[in-house]
């Protein structure tokens, strides 16, 4: 058995509603990418990629032109190879960018096969730790008015989540406190509730909003800086309240960097961006040597499988970016956890024809 054929396609869906975060402000579009692996014997694998919105056709080339021949006629069970054959056949170019998104889709394909000719879910496949995972509805709402998010917040209740996020890094920190007192008064004190900067702040900022939201009992503060300050993350780290990062980290020795310096207390690897699930299980055991836990980013109908997988998950992030108008069967939300499903691979079916509208090119 081998590789025959991956085929790639590229859509470019609107949101239902305006996002918004401090670093690409509003967002009214998420692009998709998506790889297709078939066997030699007729098995096909899916993975897929995304992006808020810009760069998708480079993936798409990458996948479509450069992947498709490097990894043509090998070995569909052989993933670590076919993972260095396309990190060593795109290196010079890669190391992150493009390159990483477009691994991560054909990785996370070549995963679904192997859980298909096994007859075994990816959960159990990589590890069968527990098939339910505590889970937070990510919100991605910086411009909401104060009315909207707590709209928001009541639905994401309603419809049985147990812990939130917000966004913080608007112009004045006195409204991001506001903001965060509101939800704290709304949700009461213990109820868990999290925030994210997407990279908003410079050190200065960082260090003095750490301190300002430090009474509010948060989870977590989200990606206070850039991901390449990790100095900048210890320091902010040092002050008490525990940081998530690592959404826009590319690759297993930026994570190591990072825990190595003591600028995270939630590992956050997004299997779409650091490389697929392959990459994303070395962080995951990273984090767990360093004794820390791992959360997740986006893609939450892949990322409960590896959630499910591992010993030291924390919380799932249930994204705005969903795909539940686009695929068969939507995570299932029971009792505040997120439940990993007992389908062979990922077990996620894509509606290609609902897609085909928002086809790019």
């Amino acid at each position: 058995m081998a590789i025959d054929r991956i085929q790639s396609d590229h859509y470019r869906i609107p949101l239902p509603v305006v996002l918004s975060d401090s670093t690409h402000k509003e967002i009214t579009h998420f692009e998709l990418i998506t790889a297709r692996v078939t066997t030699t014997d007729g098995v096909e694998g899916l993975g897929y990629t995304y992006t808020v919105g810009r760069g998708g056709a480079a993936v798409h080339a990458l996948i479509d032109r450069e992947i498709s021949a490097i990894l043509k006629g090998a070995d569909e069970g052989r993933i670590e190879h076919c993972w260095r054959e396309m990190w060593w056949g795109l290196h010079w170019v890669g190391r992150g960018g493009p390159v990483a998104f477009a691994i991560s889709a054909v990785d996370i394909a070549l995963w679904d096969i192997l859980g298909k000719h096994s007859s075994q879910p990816l959960w159990r496949l990589l590890g069968g730790n527990d098939p339910t995972v505590a889970v937070y509805a990510g919100g991605i709402d910086l411009y909401f008015t104060l009315d909207d998010l707590l709209d928001q917040t009541r639905t994401n209740l309603d419809r049985g989540f147990e812990a939130i996020k917000m966004k913080v890094g608007r112009q004045k920190l006195s409204e991001d406190v506001e903001r965060v007192a509101a939800m704290r008064d709304y949700l009461g004190a213990d109820f868990p509730l999290m925030v994210d900067a997407n990279m908003g702040w410079d050190r200065e900022r960082a260090l003095a909003a750490a301190r300002a939201l430090g009474p509010y009992g948060l989870v977590w503060i989200e990606e206070p800086l850039e991901p390449e300050d990790v100095a900048g993350h210890a320091q902010v780290a040092a002050l008490g309240t525990p940081i998530a990062a690592g959404e826009n980290l590319h690759n297993t020795a930026e994570f190591s960097q990072l825990i190595n310096a003591g600028g995270v207390h939630y590992v956050e690897p997004d299997l779409a961006v650091c490389g697929g699930v392959t990459a994303w299980m070395k962080i995951a055991r990273m984090a767990e040597a360093a004794h820390l836990p791992v959360t997740s980013h986006g893609v939450h109908d892949l990322h409960v499988h590896l959630m499910a997988a591992v010993p030291n998950a924390s919380y799932l992030e249930n994204h705005g970016f969903g795909l539940e108008r686009f695929i068969e069967t939507p995570l299932v939300i029971e009792n505040g956890r997120a439940v990993a499903p007992d389908r062979p691979g990922h077990g996620v079916e894509m509606n290609f024809a609902a897609l085909e509208p928002f086809r790019v090119g």
